[in-house]
C-alpha cells in the first residue's frame, strides 16, 4: 500500500510539472457610447470595442 501510494504520487508530481498555463493577453476596450478606454483580459460585452493589444499585464502598457 505504501509503495502504490509514494508512486501515484509520483506520478502526479510528474504529470503537474509538465502542466504549464500561460498568462491570459489583456486588451485595450473602448467604450461605443462614451468613448472611454479600459484594459481588460476578456470581452466586456456589447457596445465595446478591442482598441489595442494584445498586452502582457493588466495596465494594458508596454514594458
Amino acid at each position: 500500500m505504501n509503495k502504490r501510494l509514494l508512486l501515484s504520487l509520483f506520478a502526479a508530481l510528474c504529470i503537474s510539472l509538465s502542466l504549464s498555463a500561460a498568462p491570459a493577453p489583456f486588451y485595450q476596450w473602448q467604450s461605443l457610447a462614451t468613448g472611454r478606454f479600459m484594459c481588460s483580459a476578456n470581452n466586456p460585452g456589447e457596445g465595446w470595442v478591442r482598441h489595442s493589444g494584445p498586452y502582457n499585464n493588466a495596465g494594458c502598457r508596454d514594458y
